[in-house]
């Protein structure tokens, strides 16, 4: 494809209109101010649109799209056990294919192109993105309370065989974390032979941290530190980790985080809606960690809303932090592309630029809420709607555009999401 005489954000955050941008394979193969010799194939017009780096979502429970409204006005700790862990507890491997199918179709919509992802039943789910075409990193999340050993326990033989059967594949699409829940739903013993066996195999780690008080107080209480130091004690940050939430670290805890190389997943939407408090971007960003953002579970979210997720993680830093200038639009882009990308070792994303992977998005920007444009970068992150996307393209291929899903049966998916709610619905009754 050539995408013809339109706007860019290009790998710089520059703003540079009347490009030209030629897809080869799976790749930027061209970016110019003049029409290139090569033939791309099918042209694209770009007058009025904006072509830009897709998202990367960070930290996201997608089969969740089933609980969507179902657990609402609750604390985490009583949202979890009223609500969601029993709806969960009836779910199947099909009902998560399901769930999995619905929210990549939300995801593409909206830009998101790769998503970090926990949860279980993650064959259905490797099959969820592979069919989509969505990359993804995916880890089975392993909690464990008792003294067993970790190589013996269910969860983790599903961990061990899912790294088996579908690290790096779908042409390098899918991978596949490790994934500790929580230091709350885990113990020591688990941790340690966790964290030896992830660096062992040499893949990445995934990992809520810190996201309520009580979680972070308690787990002072338990170990004599904080869930941050706790976990580095563990070595469990001795293999590249992205941290979700981190709302309550102390000084020591960014000490750590720097140190480590650790990525934080902020997820404000979820944890706003939660009242869990606030990750302190500023500070991490002052203390130079790779901070991305992430949308957590569409039941804490209800949404996976990228652009949405942008607007919140700049305004309420700039509220909350009582400084206008917090998380200004060109950082928080950043967040929401490149940062996201290294996140989850894919070095080759979240630029437009020449020999990057082509993962695009175009935003129809002759809407009113995009004009005028003193500066389409911050017109991106404080006047876009999701709906002005109307191209996402992965890998050079297109996902999305103009209403249409091109790897995604959706009406069939809706569909289905619908019965498999009821289903799940009738066995709780």
């Amino acid at each position: 494809m050539l995408f013809n005489n339109i706007t860019i954000i290009d790998e710089n955050q520059n703003v540079r209109p009347n490009m030209f941008v030629g897809i080869k394979d799976d790749k930027i193969a061209f970016i110019g101010d003049s029409k290139p010799y090569d033939d791309f194939g099918e042209v694209y017009a770009g007058d009025g649109r904006l072509l830009m780096s897709a998202f990367y979502n960070c930290h996201a429970h997608t089969p969740m799209t089933l609980l969507r409204g179902y657990g609402e006005n609750l604390a985490l700790q009583d949202w979890l056990e009223t609500r969601i862990f029993p709806f969960e507890d009836k779910m199947n491997g099909e009902d998560v294919y399901i769930g999995t199918m619905l929210g990549l179709a939300e995801s593409v919509r909206f830009g998101i192109v790769s998503v970090t992802d926990m949860y279980a039943f993650c064959d259905d789910m490797v099959r969820a993105f592979s069919e989509a075409k969505v990359k993804g990193n995916i880890g089975r999340a392993i909690v464990n309370f008792t003294d067993e050993d970790l190589y013996d326990t269910v969860r983790f033989k599903e961990a061990a065989e899912l790294y088996k059967n579908f690290h790096n594949t779908a042409d390098g699409r899918i991978k596949i974390d490790m994934s500790l829940h929580a230091e709350y739903t885990s113990n020591p013993k688990t941790v340690r032979r966790l964290a030896e066996y992830t660096g062992e195999i040499g893949t990445r780690m995934h990992v809520h941290v810190s996201e309520t008080k009580f979680e972070h107080e308690e787990c002072k209480k338990r170990h004599g530190k904080t869930p941050a130091a706790y976990l580095n004690e563990m070595g469990l940050f001795d293999s590249p980790t992205t941290a979700a939430h981190c709302v309550h670290l102390e000084d020591g805890d960014i000490a750590v985080l720097k140190e480590k190389g650790v990525t934080v997943a902020s997820c404000p939407v979820s944890n706003l809606k939660l009242a869990s408090g606030t990750c302190n971007v500023p500070a991490l960003k002052a203390a130079g960690i790779n901070v991305a953002v992430g949308t957590d579970g569409t039941a804490s979210n209800n949404s996976l809303n990228f652009i949405e997720e942008m607007k919140f993680f700049s305004l309420l830093h700039k509220g909350i932090f009582a400084s206008p200038a917090a998380s200004p639009p060109r950082d928080t882009l950043y967040a929401a592309t490149r940062a996201g990308a290294l996140s989850q070792g894919r070095e080759d994303c979240g630029l437009l630029k020449t020999g990057f992977a082509a993962d695009l998005i175009v935003l129809d920007i002759t809407k009113p809420n995009m004009n005028p444009a003193h500066d389409l970068v911050n017109n991106v992150v404080y006047s876009a709607c999701g709906g002005d996307i109307i191209l996402t393209m992965a890998d050079g291929k297109i996902l999305y555009k103009d209403g249409e899903y091109l790897t995604i049966d959706y009406e069939r998916v809706v569909s289905q999401a619908h019965r498999a709610t009821s289903a799940i619905l009738d066995k709780l009754s």
